[in-house]
């Protein structure tokens, strides 16, 4: 199936472009990172998650209000049906103090909407630490997996140009919860075990689609001058794009699906990879690809072929 029958794109002219517009999202989320950090959730920071269930629908803003007065600082949000709310607080440790004091707070305050607490779940500072650092290894351990993957499949300049191509997808959504994190009640990017989970999708989403259009240019270019690469990337990256925006589309879709209906616990989820998703289709074709053929061009030596 193609959308496209036959397309013309100059993608190799316009990739200074596109490496300009990668460079402003990277550094703008950079500089996120190191002024405003991330919005960690319990899983990465410590902290306690409540679940409060009540007889009717309440307003989050209202209940907001309640907790805090009663002492107990975090982030509420709707989770599952509307009568159940998720509250986030950085406190940690006697389970069944905070619980009598969110109780006694909701029937003080709300004596018409019987809520009941209906789990707790407690991280402490510790734990939290071994999770953050356990999460990071694994996504080390990730990208150091599909480099050997790349580089035994192709030569090194494309290996070392795919991990780039994720370094920058995953840096890039990176930056986005930084920069976004906290600013919406809807949304609150929270970054937790979900949400390297839904880093580690990216990455093999991304190097997927990356190596499509690898193949693609491994084949046209067997036999080829080096002053026809130009020309052949070009081609390649062309008669691979209905494939591209077939499959990311359709994931898309997915994926908006599960960030309106699926409520806020899953939003971020649904977030990161909509915007992983994204910006990897955009690399796969204006980052790795690219960064090959200027790496050939500075060169000046032909690219040397692996087998399938």
């Amino acid at each position: 199936m193609r959308i496209f029958q036959k397309t013309n794109f100059n993608f190799i002219k316009h990739r200074k472009v596109a490496y300009a517009i990668s460079l402003v999202l990277l550094v703008s989320g950079m500089v996120s990172l190191f002024v405003r950090g991330l919005n960690y959730g319990i899983d990465f920071k410590g902290g306690s998650e409540v679940v409060i269930r009540f007889d009717k629908p309440v307003d989050v803003h209202v209940l907001r209000t309640i907790v805090k007065d009663a002492g107990v600082n975090g982030s509420v949000k709707q989770y599952g049906l509307g009568n159940t709310v998720l509250l986030s607080t950085d406190a940690h440790g006697e389970t069944a103090s905070l619980k009598s004091l969110i109780n006694r707070a909701l029937g003080d305050r709300l004596p018409g909407n019987h809520g009941e607490v209906v789990s707790i779940q407690a991280v402490g500072p510790s734990i939290a630490s071994d999770m953050k650092w356990s999460a990071m290894k694994a996504l080390g351990a990730a990208l150091v997996g599909i480099l050997l993957y790349v580089g035994f499949r192709f030569e090194y300049k494309f290996a070392a140009a795919g991990v780039i191509a994720i370094f920058h997808d995953v840096l890039t959504v990176l930056g986005l919860f930084s920069l976004l994190g906290g600013l919406f009640d809807f949304m609150p990017l929270e970054v937790d075990q979900s949400i390297i989970a839904a880093f580690l999708t990216i990455a093999g989403y991304s190097i997927t689609d990356t190596v499509v259009v690898y193949d693609r240019i491994r084949e046209r270019l067997r036999g080829q001058k080096t002053s026809e690469y130009e020309r052949i990337f070009n081609e390649s990256m062309n008669q691979t794009l209905s494939r591209t925006i077939i499959t990311s589309g359709t994931t898309m879709i997915s994926v908006i699906v599960l960030f309106i209906f699926a409520g806020p616990a899953i939003r971020g989820f649904a977030f990161a990879m909509f915007t992983g998703i994204l910006v990897g289709t955009y690399s796969s074709i204006f980052v790795a690809a690219p960064i090959v053929f200027d790496w050939q061009k500075r060169s000046k030596n032909a690219i040397k072929l692996r087998g399938a």
